[in-house]
């Protein structure tokens, strides 16, 4: 007998051989997931951060006619003289909304409300600041104008015709106002995904019951909920599933008949109680990984039918990191959006960061702006995954490439900030 373990790769190790990059497990979950089909017509206020459905074009100009972008006097530009002063006659006034009747001859001017349409003959309007209006009621102007001056012309933010939203994007509140401006009161939107998701684990409790010894309280369903609840997704919580071979295959084949997207939390590891596995190889396939990051090493993607299944660590810090990093991309593909990457970006460290080389490690930070508009970023204290105070306190991941071996106060670093978003 050798008087060594044949120990195996572990999460304690910085380098596993057989771990996957996390690019890697990127391009795989973005190979399985497919985008939702059905669509379906609402009023426009309910559009805000749905996925378009199809390239919306304008149904005529906006704006749809010449008009006004000051509060000033329209007239016509051949009416000034080229040196000098000239007076003009005040023959009416044109409101936003109450057009002026009429028409401007030479020597003419007209009192013009920001937004009011110009009247026929103007070609120019000269705000008031740049007027004197005597005691008799005529209106001086000098000779520095030009024609078009102040003029919104029709057509100038859009043309008739012209396309101004793609299929595909998400609705941002300034679409929202454009879509009101083109006199559209309804779109087509892709449906929401449906995500299903439940905890694992016979020790688990809900909340506001007394622990009984060797139970935790399940937190990673309230946040699973929480980061969901920010995403333009219809939420099914499945509870806690019992560790029973039956109890697992039916909590997924009941997801499966309901949600385009099935998330678990626990049991994907290597445990005697881990039953994710058995069930989704009985009922559909699966991908089994362990992914060169940290926390969050072991990842499962599946699927059951048309249902996508991906299993996710234990660990509440590493339930979060994981979500942040495959889940929300894939929310995004299946809501028919390109999948985005999080945006980096640059930090001094204040503190001393521990790292081997390896993989991939997304350390808690806390991130402010210094007196020179600098970022500074400082650790949330211990980085356990297991330690979720140290994500509460944090408004940042500090993200650490694979070769990166520690950081030294004053280092700079890669920051990420949570964004749970769609």
């Amino acid at each position: 007998m050798s008087d060594q373990i044949a120990s195996q790769p572990s999460c304690a190790d910085p380098f596993d051989p057989a771990s996957i990059s996390l690019d890697e497990a990127l391009r795989r979950i973005a190979e399985r997931v497919q985008p939702v089909h059905a669509c379906e017509r609402l009023p426009i206020r309910e559009c805000l951060d749905r996925v378009n459905h199809e390239i919306v074009s304008s149904p005529s100009n906006v704006p749809p006619h010449a008009n006004s972008a000051m509060d000033g006097f329209a007239l016509a530009v051949a009416s000034l003289q080229q040196d000098g002063i000239t007076e003009f006659e005040q023959i009416g006034t044109a409101y936003a909304g109450n057009a002026f009747e009429g028409s401007v001859s030479a020597g003419q001017c007209v009192r013009i409300m920001t937004g009011g349409l110009i009247p026929q003959g103007a070609d120019a309007v000269i705000m008031q600041e740049q007027t004197e209006v005597t005691a008799e009621g005529k209106v001086r102007i000098d000779a520095n104008h030009r024609v078009g001056e102040n003029i919104r012309e029709a057509g100038e933010d859009i043309k008739q015709g012209a396309a101004v939203i793609d299929a595909g994007v998400r609705l941002s509140p300034a679409d929202l106002g454009v879509l009101a401006s083109l006199g559209i009161a309804q779109l087509q939107v892709k449906r929401k995904p449906v995500v299903a998701f439940f905890s694992t684990g016979d020790e688990l409790m809900p909340v506001g019951e007394p622990l009984a010894p060797g139970k935790i309280y399940d937190s990673n369903r309230y946040c699973l909920h929480g980061m969901l609840s920010r995403m333009a997704v219809d939420i099914v919580d499945l509870g806690v599933v019992r560790d029973e071979p039956q109890a697992m295959r039916e909590a997924l084949e009941n997801a499966a008949a309901k949600a385009d997207l099935i998330l678990s939390t626990g049991g994907v590891s290597v445990g005697e109680a881990d039953f994710i596995k058995p069930a989704l190889e009985e009922i559909g396939s699966t991908e089994f990984w362990k992914i060169a990051i940290k926390p969050g090493r072991p990842l499962t993607l599946g699927q059951i039918d048309a249902s996508i299944f991906i299993g996710l660590p234990g660990n509440p810090v590493a339930v979060m990191v994981t979500f942040s990093q495959f889940v929300v991309p894939a929310i995004q593909a299946l809501a028919g959006t390109r999948p985005t990457r999080p945006k980096l970006f640059k930090a001094r460290a204040d503190d001393r960061l521990r790292k081997k080389p390896g993989r991939y490690e997304f350390q808690r930070g806390i991130a402010t702006l210094d007196e020179t508009g600098e970022w500074r970023v400082g650790k949330t204290g211990k980085q356990g995954s297991g330690i979720l105070t140290s994500m509460s306190r944090a408004n940042c991941f500090i993200v650490l490439p694979d070769d990166n071996a520690g950081v030294e106060p004053g280092d700079e670093v890669s920051i990420q900030f949570f964004d749970w978003s769609l």
